[in-house]
């Protein structure tokens, strides 16, 4: 940068100008790495694919119905069961892919202690997916 002239005359007062050479230098030269790095990103292998219209299939996972009525008696699918014969049934259950859903119906007036037990014989299996079944309340 120039800070003084040759001229006697005048008084030696700094430029005040930027010079603009540098960053058009620099400028330029990130343009030109841009220029020749921008095809590299693009590389792409050129393929035509086979057309197929086929639907996915989805292995939609069985259910299986748990009810429980007011005095504690546990139905598996409709059929009525022991604790240890449910929990049986759950490990079986449990062994099958994709792992099936549980739907709990249980009566309102049901100990809570019944309820826990067969989740936790439930989770005990492995079986995770559970839906408590419920009425609507009427307006």
């Amino acid at each position: 940068m120039a800070f003084a002239s040759f001229d006697a005359k005048r008084t030696p007062m700094p430029m005040s100008e930027i010079n603009m050479v540098p960053l058009i230098d620099v400028m330029l030269v990130l343009l030109v790495i841009f220029i020749v790095t921008a095809p590299l990103l693009t590389h792409a292998v050129k393929l035509e694919l086979p057309k197929a219209s086929a639907e996915v299939n989805q292995l939609r996972p069985d259910k299986i119905e748990l009810a429980i009525d007011a005095q504690g008696r546990r139905f598996f699918n409709g059929e009525q069961l022991s604790r240890q014969q449910m929990a049986e049934r759950f490990t079986q259950a449990g062994k099958v892919q994709p792992l099936p859903e549980l739907h709990l119906r249980a009566d309102q007036a049901v100990s809570y202690r019944v309820v826990a037990e067969t989740l936790a014989d439930a989770s005990r299996a492995g079986l995770s997916k559970i839906g408590f079944v419920s009425e609507p309340e009427a307006p």
